[in-house]
């Protein structure tokens, strides 16, 4: 039987971005429904993490499934809700700005389908622009390999493909920004083997403007929550 692959993405405010994402997704999956010469399934699932742009409204073309939450989440809930509608044996979870080189969501999978990795982890290309200072990046590495031992490069790359019974086993979500760290403590826990590949994904990037520096105060404080109830609460 085919295996059914769930792609998922958390979504706010991106009605403008969104579409070629989407329709990128659909490309594939109309056009070479295989990977890794595996005849392949795929559901398309969109959480709405209480947009007040047209976000709902531009995935319906393009989607198997838009969840609405009934108010701004975080990407921590917005996950977390997408995993629990979503019915594949295999998640993806992808951001929603990639645009079209969103198509190369199939090497994510690839790994998982041949029996190589349980998760695996995009690392994508070095970023144009000047961006932050590495604080965030630095504290998530660190974290992780303080309390698994894994010296991970992209702890917190958006763009990853999960067997879900991790998700079940580890049975919990992780507040916003934190749940790629929260996901992968639990799977180097829960005893998964992790692959990180690097994949040519491009996606908005974050500059120097105040807002930019607001979003990573929020990933900083959202991470060491995670690492928090992690080191407190561990999986197993």
């Amino acid at each position: 039987m085919a295996p059914l692959i769930s792609v998922i993405i958390p979504a706010w405010n991106e009605e403008a971005r969104l579409p070629e994402t989407l329709k990128a997704l659909d490309t594939y999956r109309m056009t070479r429904p295989q990977i890794a010469g595996i005849s392949c399934k795929f559901e398309f699932i969109v959480v709405d993490d209480g947009s007040t742009d047209g976000t709902c409204k531009a995935a319906l073309p393009w989607v198997d499934l838009v969840l609405r939450m009934p108010k701004n989440q975080g990407k921590g809930a917005a996950i977390h809700a997408g995993a629990k509608a979503a019915a594949g044996e295999i998640c993806v979870f992808l951001d929603a700005d990639l645009g079209g080189s969103a198509m190369n969501f199939p090497l994510l999978i690839e790994p998982l389908l041949r029996g190589e990795a349980d998760m695996t982890i995009a690392e994508l290309p070095r970023a144009v622009k000047p961006g932050g200072l590495g604080l965030v990046k630095k504290l998530a590495k660190h974290g992780v390999l303080a309390l698994t031992g894994l010296s991970a490069a992209a702890p917190l790359s958006g763009q990853r493909a999960v067997r879900r019974e991790i998700l079940q086993r580890s049975g919990r979500s992780f507040p916003g920004f934190g749940v790629e760290v929260g996901i992968l403590i639990d799977a180097i826990k829960l005893g998964y083997r992790i692959q990180e590949l690097q994949i040519p994904f491009t996606h908005r990037e974050t500059g120097r403007a105040w807002r930019d520096w607001l979003h990573r105060g929020k990933q900083f404080y959202a991470i060491s929550r995670t690492l928090w109830q992690c080191w407190r609460r561990p999986v197993c």
